[in-house]
C-alpha cells in the first residue's frame, strides 16, 4: 500500500514539474488564434478579439501536420500594415516555429493574413494545423 502511495505521490510531482517547465518555455507567449489549413495554395484571414490583441510580436507555430508560409500580412488598429516575407519563414513541421516577428507601430492588432501551401499527401497525412502565438504588449505601467 505505501508503494503505491509512494508511486501516485511521485506521478503528480513529475506531472507538475513537467507543467512548470512548459510554462517557462513560453517565455510570456500566449495562444491568440488557431488554424486548419487546407491542402492546397490557400490565404487564410484571422481575427483575434479581446486582450489578445494588445501584443508586440507574432509566431506561427505547427502543431499538426507541414505547412509552408508563404507571406505573413499584419494589419494594426491605427490602420498600419506590414508584410513578412517567406525569407526566414520556410516549411513548418509539427512542433516547429517561426521566428517572432514584430509588429509595427503601438497599437492593437487587428488581423493576420497567412498566405501557405500546405505540404502533404491528402490521403495519407493530416491537414495542417498552426497556432498563432502573441507576445502581450508590456504597458507603461510595466516597464
Amino acid at each position: 500500500m505505501k508503494k503505491l502511495i509512494l508511486f501516485i505521490v511521485g506521478i503528480v510531482i513529475i506531472g507538475s514539474l513537467s507543467e512548470l517547465k512548459a510554462q517557462s518555455d513560453n517565455d510570456g507567449w500566449v495562444k491568440i488564434a488557431e488554424k486548419t489549413v487546407s491542402f492546397k495554395n490557400d490565404r487564410d484571414k484571422i481575427t483575434p478579439y479581446g486582450a489578445e490583441r494588445n501584443v508586440s510580436k507574432i509566431k506561427i507555430k505547427c502543431i499538426q501536420g507541414t505547412v509552408k508560409l508563404k507571406h505573413v500580412y499584419v494589419k494594426m488598429e491605427d490602420g498600419t500594415e506590414k508584410t513578412f516575407d517567406s525569407k526566414g519563414i520556410g516549411v513548418l513541421s509539427k512542433g516547429m516555429s517561426s521566428f517572432a516577428f514584430d509588429l509595427p507601430g503601438k497599437s492593437k492588432l487587428t488581423h493576420i493574413e497567412l498566405e501557405y501551401d500546405s505540404a502533404g499527401a491528402m490521403l495519407i497525412t493530416k491537414r495542417a494545423k498552426v497556432e498563432i502565438l502573441g507576445k502581450k504588449r508590456k504597458s507603461d505601467k510595466d516597464k
